[in-house]
Order: structure tokens, then sequence, then C-alpha cells
């Protein structure tokens, strides 16, 4: 027998239940990276996740017989809304076994769930915020999910999906640079030290951790400006650009962090992460007791980098700032000896960062697919 349910966030059994399920889906699964626990349960945590602050999410679990089959979340952000002049709700955390029926039970039950909002449209995979990933993989399921960065999920997941009625909304797809192959013509790294030489723009480093943090607020201002063309944004909130600014110095080395600067402004950023996913695999979701210091040794010998979070306010684009971007980008793949780059996650709306990168040596190899379905 097939029931379905909606969690009670304050019941700790079951909200441990819903964060369960993909760890028995992807038991031993090669490319899957386990999410840390505590970042799902902040999730589920209306008092403590900013995005509870404007806007609403509800979550569904499938069974079968007893044991749990699937879940969702049913979200409805209202300030992307508000900003866009849409009524679009959104689904996220979708996780089941091959299962069309407990599949089109969950998204019943989302579907019931936006049209009491009076929501005219579905979206997703799309989450509470700009690091959770978008979309299910469509392309590149032989390659190891890139931390929690993005999500992985098992091929017959986009077929249940299009089964319901969900056409391609967005595409979201990551790039793959070789060190040997990722070669900018020279003449990008002389109009970047050209720029720099006028003045107009400069680069910023960092000697140490504490003075990346004193530049948080700056970096944040300028994360929540640059992306304004993109299809994803909206304007975070203080509370929202403090939880993505926090996260990213959470897991940053100061030497990959690099921010371009006009005047005393923040307006253009690299962030660079060493690749720890095979360290989070082994952690199976615990930094404690083992887990963190494995994901700090992970840290210093892996040979890949995530390139997740590229960007240059709109009005400094045309002034020699997208050949500085790229100029720091290889720099920073060739200074710290790293073998093996990714670009995460570039939406097809970005049209002229994607034919740079293609220009430049990267290969498309991961394709995360947003759906899209009219209520």
């Amino acid at each position: 027998m097939l029931t379905t349910e909606k969690i009670d966030t304050g019941n700790k059994p079951l909200v441990r239940r819903f964060i369960a399920l993909p760890y028995r889906l992807y038991a031993g699964h090669p490319q899957w990276v386990p999410p840390l626990l505590g970042d799902m349960e902040l999730m589920l945590n209306r008092s403590k996740h900013p995005f509870y602050q404007h806007s609403d999410a509800d979550f569904f679990l499938a069974t079968r017989d007893g044991c749990d089959v699937g879940r969702i979340a049913a979200l409805e952000n209202k300030r992307y809304n508000d900003y866009h002049k849409t009524r679009q709700a959104q689904f996220y955390l979708f996780d089941c076994e091959n299962d069309p029926e407990a599949v089109a039970a969950l998204f019943e039950q989302v579907f019931a769930w936006a049209r009491a909002r009076g929501l005219t449209r579905l979206v997703g995979p799309k989450g509470f915020g700009p690091l959770d990933g978008y979309g299910l993989l469509v392309e590149g399921f032989e390659h190891r999910q890139l931390m929690t960065m993005m999500n992985y999920n098992y091929d017959y997941y986009p077929k249940l999906v299009a089964a319901l009625g969900f056409e391609k909304e967005v595409d979201f797809v990551s790039c793959y640079l070789g060190r040997d192959a990722f070669r900018l013509p020279e003449r990008v790294h002389r109009i970047a030290d050209r720029v720099q030489e006028r003045g107009l723009l400069r680069v910023r480093r960092f000697a140490g951790k504490r003075e990346l943090v004193a530049w948080a607020g700056r970096i944040g201002q300028a994360y929540n400006k640059a992306f304004v063309n993109n299809w994803e944004y909206y304007p975070l909130t203080e509370a929202e650009v403090k939880f993505v600014v926090d996260n990213i110095m959470l897991v940053a080395d100061h030497r990959l962090i690099k921010i371009i600067t006009h005047g005393d402004d923040a307006v253009g950023f690299l962030f660079a992460f060493p690749d720890v996913s095979a360290a989070l695999q082994r952690a199976r979701g615990r930094l404690f007791p083992l887990g963190l210091p494995d994901l700090l040794l992970d840290m210093r010998r892996t040979q890949w980098v995530a390139l997740n979070g590229a960007g240059i306010l709109p009005e400094f684009q045309g002034h020699g700032g997208n050949a500085l971007l790229y100029s720091e980008m290889e720099k920073t793949i060739r200074e710290f000896h790293f073998l093996h780059a990714d670009l995460t996650q570039v939406a097809e709306s970005a049209v002229q960062m994607r034919r740079d990168l293609v220009n430049l040596g990267g290969k498309p190899y991961k394709n995360h697919r947003v759906y899209g379905r009219v209520l």
C-alpha cells in the first residue's frame, strides 16, 4: 500500500526519515556525494534558515508497505516571484525509487500545495538559495558529483518527471577545464594587465582567513548584484547574503578567493574551492569525529578545484573585467598545481560566459536540467 504524508518539521523522527532516504537509495554509489546531515537539517529548520524569513516550504514523504520510497519539498519563494512578477512554485529535494506511482503521488501533493496558494507554475529542482544546486542531472552520470555544490541522481529521474508533463525550463552546464588544455591567448593576459595598470580595476588577494572575513560584507553585496541578468536571480536579503558568505568562508582557502575591486568596492569575484568530494563520501554525512580531519587533509592533496562562483557586475563587463576574471581563473589552476577544474553550473542564459569557456578550452561534461510545468 502506498501512502504520502506531510512532514511536521517539529517532529525530529519524521525529519530524520525525510533526510535519511537518499542515504539509503545511493548507499555505496561511486558518484554520489552525501550532503552533511547538519546542512540538511538546517533546510527543514524554520527558525534558523533565512529562506523562511520571507517565504515558505513544506515537505512530503511517500511510503510503500512501511518503507520510505520517495520524498519531495514544495517551495514558494515570494521574493523571486515579486521580483519577476510571476506566480511560481518550486520543487526540490526530490528523491525516489523507480516507482512511477509514488512519484505521481508526491507531485500531486506539490500540485495541490501550489494551487492552494494561487501559484500557476511549478519549476525545479530549485532550492532554498544559490548554493543548493539546480536541476536534475541529464548528462554526465559517469562523473562524480562535485561535493554538494550540485545534485546527483539516477538516470531514471528525468524520465519520471517528463512522464508527468514537465518540460525543459533551463539547463545548467558544468565545464571541465584541464590544466594543459586551458590556456588563455596572451592578448587576454595583456588586457588584464593593462586594466590593472590603468587603475580602473584591481585584483585583491588575501594574506589570511582573517583578512578575507573582513571583506565578507563587500563580497556579499557584489555577489548579490553580479547575477541580476541570470534566470535564477532574485535580490537576496541581508540575512541570506550573510548565510551565503558564511558558508563560503567555512570551506574557503583564502588563497583561492580573489576579488576584483573598483576603488574600495568589490565589483567581481572568483570563488575556487579544493574538491573534497572523496572525503565527504567517506564521512557519510558526518564531520565528527573523523570526517573533519580527513576533509582538511583532502583539501591539501586533491588534484581537482571547483570554480563555483565567478562573476563581475554588469557595468564592468565591457571594461576589461571579463579578461581579468579569466586571467585569474587560469592563474588559480596553474599556481596551485591543480590538474583538473570544474566550472560549476553555468546557466545557458549566461550566453557570453558559456561561449567564452568553450573558446578557451572548456568542455561541457555535465548538464543539469530545471523542468517546468503549468499547473
